[in-house]
């Protein structure tokens, strides 16, 4: 089609869709061409920063018999890593919080390491937290957080943490992806007849030390991962937590996962700078097509996806504080949405 002269026309390929500026909009096209380089620019410049965790179940290389896997091991088959690569792609988070991931060989079964950075506890447990970051993003290692593990030198130890600290734009948040203590999932945390609670309640005590540290250094930070733990206001967890600072709990309500609708054991808590950057109604969880959990959760994993969105230029409240309570969203990438039994 022929262009009549003096028409400025811009044309930019965004997820929106085509933006065409025409005649007398030359400032406007102006602007849309600093977005579109913005847009280019790639995920460090980014205003919007997804962030998400995963526990992916026992993913790894290591064959059936061997000593650091339970009895009973199922290897996954090729058709099921080809389901977890689709949902991976489908979660289309910026950083994945990971659980229960073998390091990075295994990470990238699921994750396309062409579109991934990967970082791992260093430490030679089966079930290790870890990150996947999308490349092009800034970041940069930091040390683990080893007092997590109560029983290092255990054959199933307690797992550290893995610690990270992302840059968007001219923004820093840290991340902690953990896995904690199971076994007390609801009990009260100073049952001295369950070992498991008295574990869980000291790796609390460290997360809020940790907790602490951040706050004194003035920076954002989130804590992401499989706490073995439903969290509420008057939970003593989560009073362990917010004694040290104030805490958003993006992972509000019950989770989805396999139509259980249980309070969610997962979580996504956010502080410092990063409960204000937190957008409300962003929290999802990606549901999976498969309904049969009796067979699926033990090839893809009993554990959903979750993702949350953090708006990095957000400003806070008038009164300082986020606006209003987190609200879940689902994920419906395949099929209609699967019915929730009760608890």
């Amino acid at each position: 089609m022929e262009i009549p002269s003096g028409i400025v026309v811009l044309t930019a390929v965004l997820a929106l869709g085509v933006v065409t500026v025409t005649r007398g909009h030359r400032f406007l096209a102006a602007l849309l061409t600093l977005a579109l380089a913005a847009s280019l620019a790639g995920p460090g410049a980014a205003r919007e920063l997804r962030l998400a965790t995963w526990n992916i179940a026992w993913l790894t290389f290591r064959p059936p018999g061997h000593p650091d896997l339970p009895q009973g091991f199922r290897p996954r088959t090729e058709d099921d890593l080809r389901r977890l690569r689709a949902y991976a792609e489908e979660l289309n988070a910026d950083v994945i919080a990971l659980q229960e991931v073998d390091g990075p060989l295994a990470a990238a079964r699921v994750f396309d390491s062409r579109a991934y950075d990967f970082h791992f506890a260093d430490e030679r447990d089966v079930q290790r937290a870890g990150f996947a970051i999308r490349r092009g993003l800034a970041w940069r290692a930091n040390p683990d957080l080893v007092e997590l593990d109560l029983v290092a030198h255990a054959r199933l130890s307690l797992r550290r943490g893995a610690d990270i600290t992302v840059t968007a734009g001219n923004r820093e948040l840290r991340l902690l992806s953990i896995h904690l203590r199971g076994g007390c999932v609801r009990d009260d945390l100073d049952a001295p007849q369950r070992p498991a609670c008295v574990q869980l309640r000291q790796q609390a005590e460290i997360l809020a030390t940790w907790v602490e540290a951040r706050e004194r250094e003035g920076a954002a930070y989130a804590i992401l991962g499989d706490f073995n733990r439903r969290l509420a206001d008057d939970d003593g967890f989560w009073r362990i937590l917010t004694a040290a600072a104030p805490l958003v709990r993006a992972t509000e309500g019950a989770n989805p996962c396999w139509g259980r609708g249980r309070p969610f054991i997962d979580h996504i808590l956010l502080g410092g700078a990063a409960q204000m950057w937190f957008v409300p109604n962003s929290l999802s969880v990606l549901v999976y097509r498969e309904r049969d959990a009796e067979v699926w959760e033990n090839r893809l994993s009993d554990h959903c996806p979750i993702r949350a969105t953090l708006d990095l230029a957000r400003l806070p409240a008038r009164d300082g504080v986020p606006d209003g309570r987190p609200t879940l969203r689902w994920l419906w990438p395949f099929g209609p949405r699967p019915p929730i039994t009760a608890p």
